[in-house]
Order: structure tokens, then C-alpha cells, then sequence
């Protein structure tokens, strides 16, 4: 049996205007994973875009796991501690392959 490489996952809630969107967001990463034959690891959801604890939680886990790769629902979803092409450029500065579910 093959075990698939782990995709990681981030989605900021703040982007999203309800739980119901948030969980749309979540099965869209699901749906990304499956498609591109990952296994979806941990969806780190940012709540408090001013704490950014999600996201540094996400930096930890790509450092301790060996995974890199992650997938956002957009690449708006990466605005948290910046723009979302500065956020992109930190995260591959992990050596984390950054994707977006969805590429409108």
C-alpha cells in the first residue's frame, strides 16, 4: 500500500463571512488534497489575524515534520502577517510549496 505525501492547510476565518464558508473552505482543501493524491494534513484556521498564531503554528509543523507543501482556499488567504505574495515568499523560504485550491 502507498502512503501519500501530507498537504498541509491554512485558512484565515476572518476571510470568510460564516461557519458555513469556513467549512466550504475546508472541504475545498479536502477535495485540493485527493485531487493532487495528498493526504490533507492539519488546516490551521487563523481567527485572529492580529495574533497570527495559526500561521506560526503552521511554520513550526512544516519545520518539525518534513512536509512542503500547503494549500490556502485563495491566495487572499495568505494576508495575515502581510501581503499574500510576501506571506507565499516566507512560507517557500521553508521550502513549502504553496497551492491555492481554488486559482481565481
Amino acid at each position: 500500500m502507498t502512503t501519500l505525501p501530507t498537504l498541509l492547510g491554512y485558512v484565515r476565518a476572518d476571510a470568510l463571512s460564516c461557519a458555513e464558508e469556513l467549512a466550504a473552505a475546508t472541504d475545498s482543501l479536502v477535495a485540493f488534497a485527493s485531487a493532487e493524491g495528498y493526504t490533507l494534513g492539519t488546516v490551521y484556521t487563523e481567527r485572529d489575524a492580529a495574533e497570527s498564531t495559526a500561521f506560526h503554528a503552521l511554520l513550526e509543523e512544516l519545520k518539525r515534520s518534513g512536509v512542503h507543501a500547503v494549500v490556502v482556499p485563495t491566495m487572499n488567504h495568505l494576508g495575515t502577517v502581510g501581503t499574500p505574495a510576501a506571506t507565499q515568499q516566507h512560507l517557500e523560504f521553508h521550502q513549502a510549496h504553496v497551492w491555492a485550491a481554488d486559482s481565481r
